[in-house]
Formats: C-alpha cells, sequence, structure tokens
C-alpha cells in the first residue's frame, strides 16, 4: 500500500525584523502626515500664546482704570533750577547757563515791558560810550565792572539788567557780577542794536 502522504506543514510567514512592526491595518506615516501634525501642533501653540497676551491686556486695561494714564511723580529740582526760579519767578525771558550761575535774556519788547514797573538796576557796559537806553542807572565799562564793584548795588540778591551794543561784552559783564556772587541777573539779548531794530531810541548823556 502507498504510503500515507505526509501532511505538510503550512510554511510559516517570515516575521518583520524587530522594531519594524506596524499596527494591522494602520499603515506607516508619510513626510506629509508628519508635517501636517508639526504644522498643527505650532498653530495650538501660537493661538495659547495669543490668547495670554490678550489676557495680559485685557486685565492691565481694568486694573488701570479703563486705560487712564496715572499721573506721574513730580520730578524734584535740581539746586540749580531752584536759583533759577528764585531768580525769575515766572517764564519772562531765557534763562543762559553761565559758570557759577546763570542770567536770563530779554528782548527789546520785554525790557519796554520791564521799565514801566522798573524795579531794578539798569547798567550799560559798552565801551567806549555811545549812547544808553532812557532810564539807565549806572554806565561801567564791562572792564571795570570788579573794580568799581562798590558803584554796585550792595545786595547780592539786587536785580540788576545789563546791555552793551549787540550783547557781546553784556554776557562778559553777567559772568563778572556772577564772579561777584549777584545771583539775579538780566541781559538784554542783542543790546542797543536790538533795541533800536525795534524802533526805539537811544539817548547820550555824555558819560
Amino acid at each position: 500500500m502507498a504510503a500515507k502522504a505526509r501532511r505538510q506543514k503550512p510554511a510559516s510567514r517570515a516575521l518583520p525584523a524587530s522594531g519594524s512592526r506596524q499596527p494591522v491595518g494602520q499603515p506607516a506615516p508619510t513626510a506629509g502626515d508628519l508635517r501636517a501634525r508639526i504644522g498643527i501642533a505650532v498653530a495650538v501653540i501660537l493661538v495659547a500664546v495669543v490668547a495670554v497676551i490678550g489676557a495680559d491686556v485685557v486685565f492691565g486695561a481694568i486694573s488701570g482704570g479703563g486705560g487712564t494714564p496715572t499721573a506721574s511723580p513730580t520730578a524734584t529740582a535740581t539746586p540749580a533750577a531752584q536759583s533759577v526760579s528764585a531768580a525769575a519767578p515766572s517764564s519772562f525771558g531765557v534763562v543762559v547757563p553761565a559758570n557759577g550761575g546763570s542770567w536770563i535774556n530779554v528782548t527789546p519788547d520785554e525790557l519796554a515791558q520791564m521799565l514801566q514797573h522798573k524795579d531794578f538796576t539798569l547798567l550799560n557796559v559798552k565801551t567806549p560810550y555811545s549812547g544808553e537806553i532812557e532810564g539807565t542807572d549806572l554806565y561801567i565799562p564791562y572792564t571795570q565792572i570788579a573794580a568799581r564793584a562798590s558803584e554796585l548795588p550792595t545786595d547780592r540778591g539786587a536785580k540788576i539788567l545789563v546791555y552793551c551794543r549787540t550783547g557781546a561784552t553784556s554776557a562778559i559783564a553777567d559772568q563778572t557780577l556772577i564772579d561777584l556772587g549777584y545771583t539775579n541777573i538780566w541781559n538784554l539779548d542783542g543790546g542797543m542794536a536790538a533795541w533800536q531794530a525795534s524802533g526805539r531810541q537811544l539817548v547820550n548823556k555824555n558819560r
């Protein structure tokens, strides 16, 4: 009798290498899938950041009283600013810093206003003498200010307004007065030339 045919075992299927198995029925993600997932993650992060920033803005607006700015602290005046304020309580004129102090420049129109209620010593320092503004109290060449200091007001806080021909030498006289201790010094910007250019006249006292 023919021998019974041996039953052949079905050939075993080759298993994939370790670490490369994929879930049954799920294909491996492609490069396009990975890019899509990364894009979604980035979008989620951006949305979260925008939400946080928006919350901060809203909270700041509420806590700040609806956006109403708060008053800034008042700046503390420096000693120099305080001395200028004492010399010129108003905004009249322009403060000119100097070595050890300052003086205030005024225009011919401002000087004309000041002369209507004169409360200062008007000092002409032009050399040589070539006329003066009506109401001048003293004529002392700018080179002689220190030597003739006894003719000046004894009160170092007295208001003194200085002028010359163009304003150049009166600035030198202003600094000399500061060096002598005077603290309330005024100066005619442009001097007698500016005074005449404004339509006003000089007088000659033959000093």
